[in-house]
C-alpha cells in the first residue's frame, strides 16, 4: 500500500485522476439541470470552479497514509464536505461588505455574477449540503460522522473562520503584534487545515497521538499558507485580485519579504517534521506538500 500511495504522491498524472474523482464526486452532490435555480447555480459556479482542490487532497493523502485507501467508502465523501466549506468560506470572504474581491479562481467572483444576495444564500446553502453530505456518507460509523461534523463545524464558527474574517476586517488595518497576527492566520486558514487532518485521522481510527500530530501539522501548513498567500499578493498570476492586503498589518509588511519567507520556511520544517511522525505508513501527504510549497518559492529564488 505505501508503494501505491507514493506512486499517487510522485505522479501528477495520479493526483490529477484523483481531482478528477473529486469534480465528478462534487458534480454529483451539487447536481444542475436545465431548471436549477440561480442560488444553486452559484453553488455550483463557487465549489466547481478550476481550483487545487488543496484540502480535499490532503484528507485523501493522509487517510491513505494512515492505512485507508481512498476507495474507502464515504471518504470522499468527507473530502468534498471539505471542500464545499471551504467554497463558502471563499464566497463570502468576496462580498462587498467583506473583501470586496473581483475575481476568484481566474473567474469573476461568485457576487458579481449571481449578486450579492444570491451569494450570501448560497454559501449557507453550501454549508448546510456539507453537513448533510456527512451524515449521510456511505460505509461510515455514526460515531464517526459526528466526530467529522463536530470536527468541521467547530473550524467554521467563531473558534475558526468566523472570528478570523472578523479579526482580519475590524483589526487588520491597525497596527498589530506578531502574535495577534498568527493568531488571525490560525483561524483563517490552520483551523480548516486541523479540520481537514482530524477527518481523515476520523476515518483511519487514528491514535490520539496521531490525531496530536496532525494537529500541531495542520497549524504550521496553515501558517506557511498564509504567509505564502500574503507573499504572492499582487502577483499576476494567482486567479484573484491584486494587491488585496494592501494597508493591511501582515507579516510580510512587518517582516519584509525575506524575512517573511524564513518564517515560511520555518514553518514548512516545522510542518514536515510533526507530519513524519504522524503518517510513517506512507508519504504522500509530505510529498504533496512539498510539491505544492517548492513550485511557488523557487519564484523567489
Amino acid at each position: 500500500m505505501t508503494a501505491r500511495v507514493d506512486t499517487l504522491a510522485n505522479s501528477y498524472s495520479e493526483l490529477h485522476r484523483l481531482q478528477q474523482r473529486l469534480q465528478s464526486h462534487l458534480e454529483q452532490l451539487l447536481p444542475g439541470g436545465q431548471q436549477a435555480d440561480r442560488v444553486r447555480a452559484a453553488m455550483r459556479a463557487g465549489t466547481l470552479a478550476p481550483g487545487k482542490r488543496i484540502r480535499p487532497l490532503l484528507l485523501l493523502l493522509a487517510a491513505h497514509d494512515m492505512g485507508c485507501d481512498t476507495q474507502q467508502p464515504g471518504l470522499l465523501d468527507l473530502a468534498c464536505a471539505v471542500e464545499m466549506v471551504h467554497a463558502a468560506s471563499l464566497i463570502l470572504d468576496d462580498i462587498p461588505s467583506m473583501d470586496n474581491a473581483q475575481m476568484r479562481r481566474g473567474r469573476p467572483t461568485v457576487h458579481r455574477e449571481f449578486g450579492e444576495n444570491v451569494a450570501i444564500l448560497a454559501a449557507v446553502a453550501l454549508l448546510s449540503r456539507a453537513f448533510e453530505v456527512i451524515a449521510l456518507a456511505p460505509g461510515l460509523a455514526a460515531k464517526h460522522k459526528s466526530a467529522a461534523i463536530a470536527e468541521l463545524s467547530s473550524a467554521v464558527g467563531l473558534q475558526g473562520l468566523v472570528q478570523g474574517q472578523f479579526q482580519d476586517l475590524h483589526d487588520g488595518a491597525h497596527a498589530r503584534s506578531t502574535a495577534d497576527i498568527e493568531l488571525t492566520n490560525e483561524l483563517k486558514t490552520s483551523v480548516l487545515f486541523r479540520a481537514t487532518l482530524q477527518m481523515a485521522a476520523i476515518a483511519a481510527n487514528a491514535s490520539p497521538s496521531v490525531r496530536l500530530k496532525l494537529s500541531f501539522f495542520a497549524q504550521d501548513l496553515g501558517q506557511a499558507f498564509q504567509l505564502l498567500d500574503d507573499l504572492t499578493d499582487g502577483g499576476q498570476h494567482t486567479g484573484k485580485d491584486r494587491h488585496q492586503d494592501q494597508g493591511k498589518s501582515t507579516l510580510v509588511a512587518m517582516l519584509g519579504a525575506e524575512g517573511a519567507e524564513r518564517r515560511l520556511r520555518d514553518h514548512l520544517r516545522s510542518a514536515d517534521a510533526h507530519l513524519a511522525c504522524a503518517c510513517h505508513r506512507g508519504m504522500a501527504t509530505r510529498q504533496y506538500m512539498h510539491a505544492l510549497f517548492n513550485q511557488q518559492l523557487a519564484r523567489f529564488n
